[in-house]
C-alpha cells in the first residue's frame, strides 16, 4: 500500500477545499460591495473656500476662526475677503465659493433656489451716525442730506436703501455716497457727509470711535416694531446706557437699534457631514453670550432668507449625531459611509453565509460516505458468491479503494468518519480472505 501523504500536501487540499467552497460567497460579497458603493454618498471635500467680507470687518475675523476650528478636523479653508453679503451670494451661485457669511436681507430665497442656510450666528445692529449738528432725529430726516450707505456688494448698502426707500427716500447718486468702515467713519467726522450707516458688532473699533466723537452722535431708531414688521429679518434691540462704556457713559441714553442676523448659507449640494460639523463649530464659536445675545441663543434657526438646509434641521431637532458627539469627525464620517454600505451587505450575506456550514458539512461527509457504495457493490458479489479469481478482483478492488481512502484529507472533526470507513474496509477485507482461503482448499 502507498504511504499516507504528507501533512503540507493535505494542508494544501484543505485550503484549496475550503477555497472552493467558500469562493463563491466571497465574490457575491465583493460584487454586492462595489454595487452598493455607487449608492453611498461621496466622502466630503478636506478643502472649502468661504467668502466673508472686508478684512476689517466681523466676517473675515470669524473667517480666521472658523479655519482654525475646521484645520483641527483636517478640513483646510482658504478664507476669501469680498466686499459683502451681495457679493457673497454672487459667488455662492457662480459656485466659485463653498459656503458664505451672508447679512440677513441680503438675499431672498426666489432669487437662488439653490441655496440653503446653515444658522444665523448673532445679530448684526444697524448703526446710524449723524453730525451732532445736524437736525436729524430720524431715518425720514436724511432726505436731501449725504449719506454714505455702504459700498456696491455690501450688506450695509442693501439695508440701508431698504429703510431709505421704505421712508419715500428713493436712490440719488449725488447724494448717497458709496463709503463704508473706516472710510464712511472719517467721512463723517470731517464733516463731508451729514449720516453714515453702518452695519458691525457692537464691539468694534468703529462704533467706539465714533461715540467718543464730539461732533457725531448715535441715532436712535423711531419706529423700530414698524421696521421690524415690514422687514421679519430685522429684530428690535436696546442698546443700554453705558453699555459700550460705563465710565465714559457711552452711549449717553437708551439707545434703538435694529439689527440682522449673519447667517451661514451654502449650495444645496452642500456635503452634510460638513453642516453638522460646520455647525457644531458654530455652536462653539457663537454660543456664548452677548451685548445682545443670551447664552445658547445662537446658533439658531430663526431670521433666515434661505430655507434652512434639511442636516441643520436635523440638528437643531435632535442635536449632533452619535457618531460625531464620540469620534473624531474623519472617523465618524467613515464608520458613517461604511455603515450605509454594510447594511445590505450584511442583509445579503447572514442567509448566504448561514448555509455554508451546513454545506460544509455535507462536502466533508460525501468525501468519505460515497466510498460505501463501492464496498457495498464488492460485498453484494461477495454474498453471490464466485470463482476463486473473482475474490481476487474484488480484493486488488478493495485494496485501491484502500489507496484512494488514505489519500483523503479532512479535519480533525470529521477523522473519526475516516477511520470508521478504514476500519469497515479491514472488515471486509477480512470477509474476502476468509472466503479465498475456502475456495483455495
Amino acid at each position: 500500500m502507498s504511504e499516507a501523504p504528507p501533512p503540507e500536501n493535505r494542508a494544501g487540499r484543505t485550503w484549496r477545499e475550503r477555497i472552493r467552497l467558500f469562493g463563491p460567497a466571497v465574490m457575491v460579497s465583493v460584487l454586492a460591495l462595489i454595487i452598493t458603493y455607487w449608492f453611498v454618498e461621496p466622502a466630503p471635500p478636506s478643502h472649502l473656500e468661504l467668502a466673508t467680507g472686508p478684512e476689517d470687518g466681523a466676517y473675515f475675523y470669524f473667517g480666521q476662526r472658523y479655519r482654525e476650528l475646521l484645520a483641527r478636523e483636517g478640513i483646510s479653508v482658504n478664507v476669501r475677503a469680498t466686499f459683502g453679503s451681495i457679493d457673497n451670494l454672487r459667488l455662492l451661485s457662480e459656485r466659485a465659493v463653498d459656503l458664505a457669511f451672508v447679512q440677513g436681507g441680503t438675499g431672498a430665497s426666489a432669487d437662488a433656489p439653490d441655496l440653503r442656510s446653515l444658522a444665523s450666528l448673532y445679530f448684526e445692529p444697524l448703526w446710524v451716525f449723524v453730525r451732532a449738528d445736524a437736525p436729524l432725529k430720524e431715518l425720514r430726516d436724511l432726505r436731501g442730506h449725504r449719506v454714505a450707505v455702504g459700498r456696491e456688494g455690501s450688506g450695509t448698502r442693501a439695508i440701508a436703501l431698504q429703510l431709505l426707500a421704505d421712508n419715500g427716500i428713493e436712490y440719488d447718486a449725488t447724494l448717497m455716497v458709496p463709503l463704508s468702515g473706516s472710510e464712511a467713519a472719517r467721512a463723517l467726522r470731517s464733516g463731508e457727509i451729514d449720516a453714515a450707516f453702518f452695519v458691525v458688532a457692537p464691539r468694534s473699533v468703529i462704533v467706539g470711535q465714533l461715540l467718543r466723537t464730539p461732533e457725531v452722535r448715535l441715532l436712535s431708531i423711531e419706529r423700530a416694531a414698524a421696521y421690524v414688521l415690514r422687514h421679519r429679518f430685522l429684530s428690535k434691540l436696546t442698546l443700554p446706557q453705558g453699555a459700550i462704556d460705563l465710565a465714559a457713559n457711552l452711549p449717553p441714553a437708551d439707545t434703538v437699534l435694529v439689527a440682522p442676523a449673519a447667517t451661514l448659507v451654502v449650495r444645496q449640494d452642500f456635503h452634510p457631514a460638513l453642516s453638522e460639523l460646520l455647525l457644531r463649530i458654530a455652536k462653539q464659536i457663537h454660543g456664548e453670550p452677548g451685548l445682545f445675545e443670551d447664552v445658547g441663543q445662537f446658533p439658531s434657526r430663526k431670521y433666515l432668507d434661505f430655507p434652512i438646509s434639511e442636516q441643520a434641521r436635523r440638528f437643531f431637532d435632535s442635536g449632533p449625531s452619535l457618531l460625531q458627539r464620540y469620534l473624531p469627525f474623519w472617523a465618524a464620517n467613515l464608520v458613517d459611509r461604511l455603515k450605509i454600505m454594510l447594511l445590505p451587505l450584511v442583509t445579503l450575506l447572514y442567509p448566504l453565509f448561514k448555509i455554508v456550514p451546513p454545506t460544509y458539512d455535507w462536502r466533508m461527509r460525501s468525501r468519505i460516505n460515497r466510498w460505501y457504495e463501492d464496498l457495498q457493490a464488492i460485498e453484494r458479489k461477495l454474498d453471490a458468491g464466485g470463482s476463486h479469481d473473482d475474490l481476487r478482483r474484488q480484493l486488488a478492488e478493495l485494496d485501491r479503494i484502500e489507496q484512494s481512502v488514505r489519500r483523503l484529507s479532512v479535519p480533525l472533526s470529521y477523522a473519526s468518519a475516516l477511520y470508521t470507513l478504514r476500519l469497515h474496509i479491514d472488515l471486509l477485507r477480512g470477509e474476502l480472505q476468509r472466503a479465498l482461503q475456502r475456495k483455495e482448499h
